[in-house]
């Protein structure tokens, strides 16, 4: 495996300081997510094993944290720069994946004091376990040409409602993240607010009060005058 070209990474998720070797992978499914918090002044990267001639679709958005941005990159097996976004908020990318280990990264280390909550999820394509999963089903169907339906047909529209039920998945995901996000931004509008009317009214107190001594005192200076 190439090395980590960045010293000193922190590696794996839940914060847990891992080796590269060691660091967090997901398993082969076709749909992964995951939603960290990111420190203040650190970078986090994750690694993704992939076959040749597969498909990798990663999906990230910063769902809290001032400016809600953070850079993100990923590296091919060989530590080739496939993808570099500085401070955005969101982003997708696909690429054309060999076989190797994937490594991606998320980099607040330009933020000294806000950590950030960032969401990412992976979409794997052409992972090659469908095609074994339709050898598997040939094994046990006999007699296909009786049946109405031939069993590549069956298949066809399995996988069709399987693909369709995978991107339902994935809408929802993102629209809970999105949710989150404006949930997140709300939130600290609303707190902004009711700390500058908290301000506001603390000034107004004080120039009333102000106004009202100042009246008493022009009117104690005259009556001193005229004894």
């Amino acid at each position: 495996m190439v090395p980590v070209p960045w010293p000193g990474l922190l590696l794996g998720c839940l914060g847990l300081l891992l080796s590269p070797r060691a660091a967090a992978e997901f398993t082969p499914s076709l749909d992964s997510d995951f939603t960290f918090t990111l420190p203040a002044g650190r970078r986090e990267c994750f690694y993704q094993p992939m076959r040749k001639e597969a498909s990798l679709e990663l999906e990230y958005q910063v769902l809290d944290g001032a400016g809600l941005d953070v850079d993100f990159h990923l590296l091919s097996p060989k530590g080739e720069t496939l993808v570099f976004d500085e401070r955005k908020s969101d982003g997708v990318h696909t690429v054309e994946t060999e076989d190797g280990d994937y490594m991606f990264c998320f980099d607040n280390t330009f933020s000294t004091i806000s950590e950030k909550v960032i969401f990412f999820e992976l979409i794997l394509d052409n992972m090659g376990e469908d095609g074994q999963d339709q050898e598997d089903w040939k094994k046990y169907v006999t007699g296909t040409d009786l049946l109405d339906m031939k069993l590549e047909d069956i298949l066809e529209s399995i996988n069709s409602v399987k693909a369709r039920l995978s991107k339902s998945v994935q809408i929802q995901t993102l629209l809970r993240a999105f949710e989150a996000r404006d949930r997140n931004i709300q939130e600290s509008n609303f707190d902004r607010v009711n700390f500058w009317s908290m301000v506001n009214l603390g000034v107004m107190v004080v120039v009333s009060a102000v106004q009202v001594y100042m009246l008493k005192s022009l009117f104690e200076d005259k009556r001193k005058s005229r004894t």
